[in-house]
């Protein structure tokens, strides 16, 4: 298949793209999706090399704050299992995980894209991430769109 890209959205509280910057490899596990249909993204859709807008969230000013890549199969969400994650799903087992984890890998940090300026841009305008109502955690970005936010980031 063809390299894809993708929007992530991370609180920064949790996990910010410094974070995975210092983190061993700058990688870091993404965890705590609860979402159908994110995780089916996750689980049927991302590849190793495809690309990540890392997107900072439930923050004073959201926006896209790096470009990460995915360097790992999806795999069974640890915190489903444990009961002291905020994360724990009581349905979910080890034979039948019901939610799924990746690895991403910060590959740049350029000039952070706050959500402003992202609505600003025409080039934009049927971005997911831009659609009224549009809250999902993990989507789908455009080659097109791509491209425009690279060229923004710098």
């Amino acid at each position: 298949m063809p390299k894809q890209y993708w929007l992530m959205k991370s609180e920064p509280d949790d996990v910010s793209f410094d974070d995975v910057l210092a983190a061993k490899n700058r990688t870091t596990s993404w965890y705590g999706v609860r979402n159908y249909q994110a995780r089916n993204f996750i689980r049927d859709g991302m590849q190793v090399g495809d690309g990540v807008l890392f997107y900072h969230s439930s923050c004073a000013v959201p926006g896209i704050a790096g470009i990460a890549e995915i360097v790992s199969a999806p795999y069974p969400d640890a915190t489903q299992f444990d009961p002291k994650s905020p994360y724990y799903d009581p349905k979910a087992t080890q034979e039948n995980p019901r939610w799924i984890g990746i690895d991403v890998k910060a590959v740049k940090q350029g000039r952070y894209v706050d959500l402003k300026e992202l609505r600003s841009h025409p080039e934009l305008e049927n971005m997911r991430l831009l659609a009224k109502g549009s809250r999902l955690s993990v989507m789908p970005v455009e080659p097109d769109e791509w491209r425009f936010i690279l060229k923004l980031i710098g």
